[in-house]
């Protein structure tokens, strides 16, 4: 941590509100090509790596957290994150002008690795300008920023795909100006003390830990889909995330600067921060991505319309961080928040499970408010707790690691519950086509397209797919419940450490606490002067108070005795209200 100054209330909002910015446009992002991406397709084509063009973002990102952290230190945190933010602006004018579905991929991969870097290194700068107890009342801010972008990103993604004058290309280009404008708010009032730092790059540890996370990510994205999880290409990727890892360790242990000290993962604090953000982000983003599928396809809204069901767990989300992370810079207590809010994303993950084909619009509103409640209580108080149990040197370490194990698990609980709806969604079909005994056109299984298109299928067929659906969600969301309570049990393993710059104003001190201070150093003097040149370790330390010399140790030590000592204990005496008492050196001899 860089922290050298204190910075007004006033400053910190000026940075914040670049680095806000900054996430705002990168996490819109990744979630306005969901709407847009079935015209995407039928535009470049390439039906078969319609996946890729989310996931190559989602992996990306998550191997690149904890590099942009490191780096960082070396390089410092204002560079970088104009980096991050000019990687992130190049990579959407280059998917912007994509011809086929190579070029966008490729471009969405490096879009990943800027929006790595912009969440990182966002949490970093916040930690290096706002001291713990301070950075509640700004870190529900932060957090909002992801529940706004959640629900603006499909909003703007329609409204540009359905625009005459616009088109899908816009998706990438809309958020250029808004990442240009923070690029120049954090140049102007970004001023972080520059340090000199070890410039060693742990190279090894970087290809390492790239390695293995890249191998899980690949796994996870494709199997069931390009090939059978009991494959080669299974087993290949599995050995590789493995191996990768082992090596990874070893790397880190004998690594002068490594990414993630191996000393991290003997702090307690960031071992349950780490595994209660994994979980969060299995539940988090397993929800936001399969909630939508839900509202257009069973529901039958527009994309439009099912952002606009968001709005609720939005709102809950910026309240719940806000009001919990002023109530942590006025208490200094924290811990309550998380253990709250996982629990009430498990108890929203319930709820959404018991959605069916005819749920009230008011209820699915009531279900998301209470996931956004838990998420705004829980995900920024993690960031915050980790921080604030990390050594200062390690404090780009602790974010990067803490945000890298949220998008590992994310990325983990996209591809987990994908699977889940896949599986669940081809046996309930089949299960009630013969109830119903209805055969498939050419003896296959219903050919799935758009929302759209599902909504135009000829009753029962269309009966039968919705409630497939709804039994393939229930089951995700039910998967979901678990994994945040496991969460919810890591967050009660935390100890609750004071948070640092949480200090109490020093007590005055009282007249009684003066006149005992006075009397002590009196018995003191009286002690030395009556040692009269025996040894004694009280004479000794007073005499280590005299500046050296060759006067023998007694000496010095009656000289600080008459000198400093006396004078001392007289003032504080004239300051108590016992300056009529008149001391008898006998009696304290």
């Amino acid at each position: 941590m860089v922290q050298s100054r204190q910075y007004s209330h006033r400053e910190i909002l000026e940075i914040m509100s670049g680095l806000m910015l900054a996430m705002l446009t990168s996490m819109i992002s990744t979630s306005v090509v969901g709407t847009a991406l079935p015209t995407i397709v039928g535009e470049l084509g390439g039906q078969e790596q319609y996946s890729w063009v989310a996931s190559a973002t989602m992996l990306t990102m998550t191997v690149s957290t904890p590099l942009w952290g490191k780096l960082s230190d070396l390089y410092g945190r204002k560079l970088l994150f104009q980096v991050s933010l000019g990687l992130f602006v190049a990579a959407s004018l280059a998917a912007g002008l994509s011809q086929d579905m190579g070029q966008l991929i490729a471009a969405r991969a490096v879009q990943g690795l800027g929006v790595g870097g912009l969440s990182a290194l966002s949490q970093v700068i916040l930690g290096d300008i706002v001291p713990p107890r301070e950075r509640g009342r700004y870190s529900g801010y932060m957090g909002a920023v992801f529940g706004i972008s959640t629900v603006a990103g499909p909003l703007l993604g329609g409204f540009i795909v359905d625009a005459d004058r616009l088109g899908w290309r816009w998706c990438f280009y809309v958020c250029v100006p808004f990442a240009v404008v923070a690029f120049a708010v954090i140049q102007r009032v970004l001023k972080l003390p520059k340090v000199r730092r070890n410039t060693s790059i742990d190279i090894w540890g970087a290809t390492t830990i790239t390695a293995s996370a890249s191998a899980l990510m690949l796994l996870l994205t494709l199997g069931g889909h390009e090939f059978a999880w009991d494959s080669f290409w299974s087993y290949i990727l599995g050995a590789l995330a493995v191996v990768s890892l082992l090596l990874s360790i070893f790397a880190e242990r004998s690594a002068r600067n490594p990414i993630l000290p191996p000393r991290l993962f003997r702090n307690k604090t960031f071992v349950l921060t780490s595994l209660a953000s994994l979980f969060v982000g299995v539940a988090m983003f397993g929800a936001m991505i399969y909630l939508p599928q839900y509202l257009q396809i069973v529901k039958g809204m527009s994309p439009t319309a099912s952002g606009l069901m968001t709005l609720p767990m939005v709102f809950a989300l910026f309240l719940s961080g806000v009001i919990s992370g002023k109530i942590v810079t006025s208490t200094g207590r924290w811990k309550i928040f998380p253990v709250l809010g996982l629990l009430l994303v498990a108890v929203g993950l319930l709820l959404l499970s018991r959605l069916h084909v005819d749920s009230e619009k008011w209820l699915i509103g009531l279900d998301v408010a209470v996931l956004g409640a838990g998420l705004g209580l829980s995900m920024q108080m993690l960031i915050l707790a980790a921080q604030n149990g990390s050594e200062p040197r390690d404090m780009a370490a602790t974010t990067s690691g803490v945000s890298f194990f949220r998008s590992l698990g994310g990325a983990v609980g996209v591809a987990a519950f994908g699977a889940i709806l896949s599986n669940r969604l081809k046996d309930e079909m089949a299960a009630l086509m013969r109830a119903a005994h209805i055969t498939p056109p050419g003896g296959g299984s219903v050919t799935l397209g758009s929302p759209s298109a599902i909504q135009q299928l000829p009753e029962p067929v269309k009966g039968i797919v919705l409630e497939s659906f709804t039994r393939g969600l229930e089951t995700v969301f039910m998967v979901g419940v678990p994994i945040a309570l496991l969460g919810f049990v890591a967050v009660l393993f935390l100890k609750e450490l004071p948070l640092r710059g949480s200090v109490e104003p020093p007590r005055q001190p009282s007249k009684d606490d003066l006149v005992l201070a006075g009397l002590l150093l009196e018995l003191i003097a009286q002690r030395v002067e009556r040692a009269d040149g025996r040894p004694s370790a009280l004479v000794t330390a007073v005499a280590r108070m005299a500046p050296p010399d060759d006067l023998p140790e007694g000496d010095r030590a009656r000289a600080v005795a008459a000198g400093v000592l006396r004078p001392t204990s007289r003032a504080l005496l004239a300051l108590g209200p016992l300056t009529h008492v008149r001391l008898d050196r006998t009696e304290y001899a």
